[in-house]
């Protein structure tokens, strides 16, 4: 994913600050989608702190690790290894290093790209009327910015991921950010939403995020929540309304709901988002 070299396969793009998927032909050839989606931010998922009280009592695993970034530099070089103490002599190991999880970071907080008022979407929002399109054997392929269902019949009208909020991935998303903070402190922050010079450390920005994620739920000033959308039935009936069903998806744009509207499963997440919220004296709702 990081190897840079011109015979290799690289998903890490130095220019554009991005990961984006490789297309491989099967006579050898390869070239890059350039493509923004959940893609790109899927590598910040591999990334786990380790407090030196767990360092110290696993000498076994503590040695195999000095052995592994004594003699394998070949791979320790394309990762961010355990060498360097962090806060609290915390030690880290991820994918990204810091100036790439910086870089991603950047496009990843951008309104006009993946952050939404209720969490990030699957695909960058730059592709809005403006698909991506790539050409590939007399065949002419793209992708476009679709917050919500499908614009066409393909995969039963599921959009998947062409700009919906999943839970699943925005949650391990949260996680990340929190585990990076973990090792890198208050003193690493970021710029949140990019060009608004308000910069946030990374815990303060996943409870954010976390807050945003809940309020889909959540009825604003109006009484009305985001989740059932123009229904209004679920939005006014008093029978209906209080009834929090756990959709499998969400517009990209406004929160409303989408796809299996009972689907008791990863949406439920939302429970911990709360809970954590609660305990670290976090807020939520208008």
């Amino acid at each position: 994913m990081n190897r840079i070299g011109p015979s290799e396969i690289n998903m890490w793009d130095e220019t554009d600050g991005f990961y984006y998927d490789v297309l491989r032909l099967p006579d050898g050839h390869h070239f890059p989608l350039k493509v923004r989606s959940m893609v790109g931010i899927l590598p910040l998922f591999a990334v786990e702190t380790i407090d030196p009280s767990v360092w110290e009592a696993l000498p076994n695993f503590k040695e195999r690790v000095v052995w592994f970034m004594k003699h394998r530099s070949d791979l320790t070089n394309n990762v961010t290894c355990m060498e360097k103490a962090g806060m609290e002599n915390r030690r880290l190991l991820a994918i990204v290093d810091r100036d790439q999880l910086k870089r991603i970071l950047q496009k990843v907080f951008d309104e006009k790209e993946f952050l939404s008022p209720y969490g990030i979407r699957s695909l960058s929002k730059v592709y809005d009327g403006k698909p991506y399109t790539f050409s590939l054997d007399g065949q002419s392929y793209s992708i476009d910015y679709e917050p919500a269902e499908s614009t066409s019949g393909l995969f039963g009208g599921n959009s998947n991921w062409r700009g919906p909020v999943w839970f699943p991935v925005n949650y391990l998303f949260i996680e990340s950010l929190q585990k990076f903070h973990y090792y890198l402190g208050d003193d690493f922050k970021v710029e949140f939403p990019s060009g608004s010079g308000k910069f946030l450390n990374l815990w303060d920005i996943a409870s954010e995020l976390s807050r945003r994620m809940i309020n889909i739920f959540v009825p604003d000033a109006k009484g009305h929540r985001p989740m059932y959308g123009g229904v209004a039935k679920f939005q006014q009936d008093p029978n209906w309304k209080d009834c929090v069903s756990f959709f499998e998806y969400f517009n990209g744009n406004d929160g409303a709901g989408l796809g299996a509207s009972h689907q008791a499963g990863w949406t439920a997440l939302v429970a911990k988002l709360i809970q954590q919220q609660s305990e670290y004296g976090g807020f939520y709702g208008p």
